[in-house]
């Protein structure tokens, strides 16, 4: 009789991509699988998340999973976009749709009766932004008329740990990650979420559930869960700079209280899976980099995938800007010869954007390390200009498989973990 492999399933929903992966127990992916789904539209028409199809791939592939004859399920968790909330009844079975966070807000807040927008925000850590305040999407649901149907409301990745676990919980990092709901001055629900707390489900400090054998997680925040993997394995205090269309800047180390001129900077605070809170700085990096390399190859000709870096980059200076606005943008590139010297010009004004929203971060808390993962990660410019600027840390490109589905795996194991769960590279 052959042994079966100690696995631990993962769904990873995003967006746009729906994934599972099997983890072994040194942390190495087995078996993936991916789908893609059509949006549906909510009762207005605005395009959102076809939840009942997207529930029934996960049960049925669940399923298929358990049947494999050469795996054993040991744990099952997810991670998942935040952001958005699922309303059940008693039974569970979802009352509304699964409302798009991009859907303009319905009702405007009183953000009057609570101190005005700063202090709101400085007080809950989230910059005011509609309905990616996930709490306002609450605030208008109640006047809605499912809203007497609602038994319990929680976060999309709660809701879908929810499935196998039969019971209504919420955890931290989907509560603490710009929701307009969680008081990060005295660690409770602002009090204005008072009037519907009893229709929270309600937090659960628990790691996981054991349910005949099997660790089944509570399902986290995807941007939380991809910071679990160094809170795991990384001694030395570090920032986590993950890069993507956005790059997120993570200081699991900062304490410091969040600040109205922070909150303008787009600094803003989440809450790890203990509870702690990350300080995090945000850039747009990402998406100028895509939009400006458009720019320079609609003009040049060529592609940047060709050009190789050259020390005379330290030479350039990068233009002032906001970490708000592409610097490059307003530069004419009839002043550069070629795509070369353009796009190393606009990594020198990128690196430069980059520098200013980390320093939001270490200027009253310093690391020894930062660690970069994502796309900019395999960026020569990116990381020796970065490099360059930060002398007294440590600088590496980390690469970790799928972070956000490997943090919510690690979240429901409890044995040894294996010494190179990351990869990381020196720069």
């Amino acid at each position: 009789m052959s042994v079966k492999t100690p696995v631990i399933a993962v769904f990873d929903i995003g967006k746009t991509n729906k994934k599972v992966f099997l983890w072994d127990t040194s942390f190495q992916i087995v078996f993936e699988k991916q789908q893609h789904f059509a949006e549906m539209v909510d009762e207005d028409g605005f395009p959102c998340e076809d939840l009942p199809a997207l529930q029934q791939w996960i049960v049925a592939t669940f399923m298929e999973l358990c049947q494999m004859p050469e795996f054993e399920l040991i744990g099952l968790n997810f991670s998942a976009y935040g952001a958005s909330f699922v309303y059940v009844d008693r039974t569970g079975e979802p009352v509304a749709p699964l409302y798009n966070y991009l859907k303009p807000a319905s009702e405007p807040f009183p953000y009057a009766d609570f101190g005005g927008e700063a202090e709101f925000a400085r007080r809950t850590a989230s910059p005011i932004l509609g309905n990616l305040n996930s709490g306002l999407q609450v605030y208008a649901a109640r006047s809605k008329p499912f809203w007497s149907e609602v038994f319990k409301a929680f976060h999309f990745p709660n809701y879908l740990a929810s499935l196998f676990t039969g019971k209504f919980l919420s955890e931290i990092t989907s509560i603490g990650c710009h929701t307009a709901l969680w008081d990060f001055d005295k660690g409770q629900y602002h009090p204005w979420v008072t009037s519907f707390e009893d229709r929270l489900a309600p937090i659960s400090a628990a790691g996981f559930i054991d349910i005949d054998g099997i660790h089944y997680g509570l399902g986290l925040h995807d941007s939380s869960a991809a910071l679990v993997p160094y809170l795991r394995t990384v001694s030395d205090e570090f920032v986590l700079l993950s890069t993507g269309t956005w790059c997120i800047a993570m200081h699991p180390f900062n304490e410091s209280p969040l600040s109205a001129e922070e909150l303008e900077q787009d600094v803003l605070s989440y809450l790890q899976p203990n509870g702690k809170p990350v300080k995090a700085s945000r850039l747009f990096g990402g998406h100028f980099h895509e939009e400006q390399v458009a720019r320079m190859e609609a003009h040049f000709g060529g592609s940047f995938t060709d050009l190789k870096f050259s020390n005379e980059v330290y030479d350039l200076k990068p233009k002032a800007s906001s970490v708000f606005e592409s610097a490059f943008a307003s530069r004419d590139l009839t002043d550069f010869t070629d795509l070369a010297s353009a796009y190393d010009q606009f990594m020198v004004d990128l690196v430069g954007q980059q520098i200013s929203s980390l320093n939001l971060l270490l200027k009253e808390a310093p690391v020894k390390q930062l660690l970069v993962d994502g796309g900019f990660s395999k960026n020569e410019w990116y990381m020796r200009l970065l490099a360059r600027a930060f002398p007294d840390v440590e600088v590496y490109a980390a690469e970790v498989a799928q972070a956000s589905a490997l943090g919510a795996a690690l979240l429901v194991y409890d044995g040894e973990l294996p010494q190179n769960l990351i990869q990381l590279k020196r720069y």
